[in-house]
């Protein structure tokens, strides 16, 4: 793998947490260029629909200039090679990081792209879309785990 001043930061993003968003700003210092990616998995079950999850998406990132958000239906790994870019993984904890070292040895494998496992800061570590899409659907307030724009 080459230098590369270019980041790719996928995921699903449904929605986008205030730990997503402090792993893309402190990538964005980091590289030059950083891709936000929305991918879709077609195991899961989604609580907003691609277009949605785009703008929130848009909506978190606005002020932090040197990052893009895209959709992409293909392998991500295939987009880093296209992009030049490395790949960035927030991990939250063993289970993460077990999950994401494996994708990364197949991203290398399949496309040559190196990926980086971007450990979680410990405020943010209990904080997946996971747990907030329930706190949506039993009615509870998750506005301040959510993404919102503020860089």
């Amino acid at each position: 793998m080459g230098k590369s001043k270019n980041a790719l930061v996928a995921g699903s993003f449904d929605p986008i947490t205030i730990g997503h968003m402090d792993i893309i700003r402190r990538t964005a210092k980091v590289f030059d260029k950083v891709i936000v990616v929305i991918t879709e998995n077609s195991e899961k079950a989604y609580m907003f629909d691609k277009q949605s999850r785009l703008d929130m998406a848009k909506h978190a990132c606005e002020g932090i200039t040197n990052v893009e958000v895209v959709i992409y239906e293909g392998l991500v790994a295939e987009l880093a090679k296209e992009k030049s870019a490395v790949i960035i993984k927030g991990i939250r904890n063993s289970v993460d990081f077990a999950y994401e070292y494996s994708l990364a040895s197949i991203n290398k494998e399949i496309a040559g792209v190196g990926t980086f496992l971007l450990p979680a800061d410990p405020e943010f570590a209990h904080i997946s879309s996971s747990f907030v899409r329930e706190m949506i659907k039993y009615g509870k307030d998750a506005a301040k785990y959510i993404g919102n724009g503020k860089s």
